[in-house]
C-alpha cells in the first residue's frame, strides 16, 4: 500500500510546483548552487544519517558487502581528489565500464562532486559500441576492470586520442593503465564540492543506437530535482526504504533510478551482480526485505513463465510497490502481478531525453491495464495530430492537440528540470526534437477521456497495411492474451498489394509445442481479437532478439525477414 501521507494524484496536479520540489533539497552549503552528489550523499551525513546503509552489493553467490552514507561520502571524496590530481575539471567527461559493483557508484558520485560529467557504459557492450561512445564523448578518463580492459578496451586506445587515463579496479594490466585502488588509497577523504550551477552539465547518456548512430543526451545538475520528486510520486520511495532497481547502471534508468533517486531519498540501494534467475531474484527480494522494486517488462514476462507459485513460495510481505519501465507493459502482466504478488504492477513512461519519469500510474490511482498512466505532477503532456509527412501538425506556430481516442505523437511541454539540454555536438538534431511549443517524443499514443495515456508504438515502427496504420504493440498485446504465448514481436512485411502485411514472431510458454495446429489456432485467435489488424503470418521464436535494455528489436526481426545484414550483434542480449 502507498504511504498514508501520500496525497491523491488530483491534489498533486493542483498544488505541485517545481519550485516546491527544489525547496525539498538542501543545495550546497553557503548558497553555492546545486550538486547531485551532495543531495545524494553528503546531505544525509550532514543531517546525522551517515550510519544508514546506502548501498548493499550482493554478489551472484549471495555474498553481501555494505556501504553506509558516511563511508560513501569518504570514498566519493577520495575519487573526486583522484580526478583533481589527474587534472580533470569542470565539464570533462568521465566514463565507466563497470558491472554492478561499489566502484560504479563511487565513480558516479565522485565525478559529480568534482564538477565533471559522468557517462556510464554498459559492460556487455562489444568493442565497437564502446569505441563509438568513447569517441563521441571525448572522455578523458575511463574507469574499468582488468578483465574488461583486456577483452574490450586495450585494442581501442590508439584510436582514442582524447582518452588520457584508464583506471582499473585492482592491479594495472599494462603500462597504459593505472590502479584506481592504489590512487584511492593515497587520496584524501576530505573534499569540498566547488560551486555548482544548476545548469552545469552533469550526465551524458547515450541512446542504444539500435536505430542509427548513438546520440549523447546531456543532462544538468538540476535534473536531481526531477529524480527526487518523481521517485516519490511514481515509485512511492521514502527514507529508509530498501530499493532494488534491476536496470544496469550502464543505462539511463540504472543511473537516474538505480543510483541518484534512491540515494537522494536516503534509501538503501540494492545492487545485484548476477544475471536474471527467477529463484535468485525472488530469494533476493525475500532475504533483503525489499520494499520498492523497479524492473522491466521483459523481466516480468520471464517471471510469468515460472507462474505465480514461484513467487508465492517466498515471503514478499514487505514488498509495497512494484513498477516497470523500458517498454509498454502488457495488460496480461499487470493482471498476473495481482495473482503472483497480491498487488498491481505500475507501468510508467520516460526516455533518455526526458531524464526522469514523465507518465506514471501513481500509487493509489486506478490502474487501467495497458495504460502507461497519467502525466506526472509538473508535466504537461499531450497527443499531437500528425500531418501527412508524419510530423506534428503545426499551424500558426502552435501544434494541434488530438482529441481523446485519436492516435498521434506523444509530446511534452518543455521546462521540467531533467529535460535534456542538447545532443552532444549535434545542435540541429536537438532542435528537430521540438516543434509548435512541444518536445516531440517520437512515440505514438492516444489518451482516453480521463487523461490516461495508451502507448501505440514508435512512429517509425508503425505498420502501414492497406491504408491502415497498425501499432505493433497492440498486436503483440493481443497475441499475449492467448495462453500459449509469453512474448511476441510484430513487424510489417512488404506486400505488393497491401504495402505491408502484419507478421508476428511468438515465444511459447513452457509446455506448448510449435506445431502447425497451434500456428493456425493463433492466426484464428488474432482474427477474432483484432479483425483486419490481425497478423497474416506467425513464426515461432523462443529467443526473440532484445536490446541490452530489454526491448524486442523489431528492426532486427524485419532485417532477418528481408534477408538484410544484421550488423554488429554484440550490443544485443537474448532472453534465456
Amino acid at each position: 500500500m502507498p504511504h498514508l501521507t501520500s496525497p491523491s494524484y488530483d491534489e498533486l496536479r493542483r498544488t505541485f510546483t517545481w519550485e516546491q520540489a527544489r525547496a525539498e533539497l538542501a543545495g550546497l552549503p553557503g548558497e553555492r548552487g546545486l550538486n547531485i552528489a551532495y543531495e545524494a550523499v553528503d546531505r544525509h551525513v550532514d543531517a546525522g544519517d551517515g550510519g544508514r546503509v546506502a548501498l548493499r552489493c550482493v554478489e551472484e553467490d549471495g555474498v553481501v558487502s555494505t556501504t553506509t552514507y558516511e563511508q560513501l561520502r569518504r570514498e566519493t571524496n577520495r575519487f573526486a581528489n583522484v580526478l583533481t590530481d589527474l587534472g580533470i575539471g569542470k565539464g570533462d567527461r568521465v566514463m565507466t565500464l563497470l558491472g554492478r559493483q561499489q566502484e560504479q557508484y563511487v565513480a558516479a558520485m565522485g565525478t559529480l562532486k568534482r564538477g565533471a560529467v559522468f557517462s556510464p557504459l554498459f559492460s556487455s557492450f562489444g568493442p565497437e559500441p564502446i569505441r563509438e561512445r568513447l569517441r563521441l564523448s571525448g572522455a578523458r578518463v575511463l574507469v574499468t576492470t582488468p578483465s574488461l580492459h583486456r577483452r574490450k578496451v586495450a585494442g581501442l586506445l590508439d584510436d582514442l586520442p582524447s582518452l588520457e587515463h584508464v583506471l582499473v579496479v585492482g592491479e594495472p594490466t599494462d603500462e597504459r593503465t593505472a590502479s584506481l585502488t592504489g590512487l584511492m588509497a593515497l587520496a584524501s577523504e576530505e573534499f569540498t564540492i566547488p560551486p555548482t550551477d544548476p545548469e552545469d552539465p552533469a550526465l551524458l547518456h547515450f541512446t542504444s543506437g539500435t536505430t542509427g548512430k548513438p546520440k549523447g543526451a546531456v543532462h544538468v545538475h538540476e535534473a536531481v530535482v526531477a529524480h527526487h520528486a518523481t521517485a516519490r510520486f511514481a515509485l512511492d520511495l521514502h527514507p529508509g526504504d530498501v530499493f532494488w532497481c534491476t536496470a544496469d547502471p550502464g543505462w539511463v534508468t540504472g543511473t537516474s533510478y538505480g543510483i541518484i533517486a534512491p540515494l537522494t531519498h536516503g534509501a538503501t540501494l540494492i545492487s545485484y551482480a548476477g544475471e536474471f534467475d527467477a529463484r535468485a531474484w525472488y530469494r533476493l527480494l525475500e532475504v533483503h526485505r525489499v520494499n520498492v522494486w523497479y524492473t522491466a517488462p521483459t523481466a516480468l514476462r520471464m517471471l510469468l513463465k515460472y507462474g505465480a507459485d514461484a513467487a508465492q513460495t517466498h515471503d514478499l510481505s514487505v514488498l509495497r510497490h512494484i513498477a516497470s519501465v523500458g517498454e509498454a507493459l502488457n495488460p496480461e502482466v499487470v493482471t498476473w502481478g495481482l495473482e503472483a504478488y497480491g498487488k498491481p504492477i505500475h507501468d510508467n513512461w520516460w526516455q533518455t531525453e526526458t531524464g526522469a519519469i514523465m507518465v506514471s500510474n501513481y500509487p493509489g490511482m486506478e490502474i487501467r491495464p495497458g495504460s502507461m498512466g497519467r502525466p506526472m505532477p509538473g508535466i504537461e503532456a499531450a497527443v499531437l495530430v500528425r500531418g501527412e509527412d508524419g510530423r506534428a501538425l503545426v499551424e500558426d506556430g502552435e501544434a494541434r492537440v488530438a482529441e481523446p481516442g485519436v492516435t498521434g505523437e506523444l509530446a511534452l511541454r518543455p521546462g521540467w528540470p531533467s529535460m535534456f539540454r542538447g545532443y552532444l555536438g549535434e545542435e540541429e538534431r536537438y532542435r528537430a526534437c521540438f516543434a509548435g511549443g512541444w518536445y516531440l517524443s517520437g512515440d505514438l499514443a492516444r489518451t482516453d477521456e480521463d487523461g490516461y495515456v495508451w502507448f501505440v508504438g514508435r512512429a517509425d515502427d508503425v505498420i502501414k497495411s492497406a491504408g491502415h496504420l497498425i501499432g505493433p504493440f497492440e498486436v503483440e498485446t493481443a497475441l499475449m492474451e492467448h495462453p500459449a504465448v509469453v512474448e511476441s514481436g510484430v513487424i510489417g512485411k512488404p506486400d505488393p498489394v497491401a504495402g505491408e502485411v502484419v507478421k508476428a514472431f511468438v515465444t511459447l510458454r513452457h509446455g506448448f509445442e510449435p506445431t502447425e495446429d497451434l500456428r493456425r489456432e493463433l492466426l484464428a485467435f488474432g482474427r477474432r481479437r483484432l479483425g483486419g489488424l490481425a497478423p497474416k503470418e506467425i513464426d515461432f521464436d523462443q529467443h526473440l532478439p532484445h536490446t541490452s535494455s530489454g526491448k524486442v528489436m523489431r528492426r532486427l526481426l524485419k532485417a532477418r525477414e528481408l534477408g538484410l545484414p544484421e550488423g554488429d550483434l554484440s550490443t544485443l542480449e537474448r532472453t534465456p
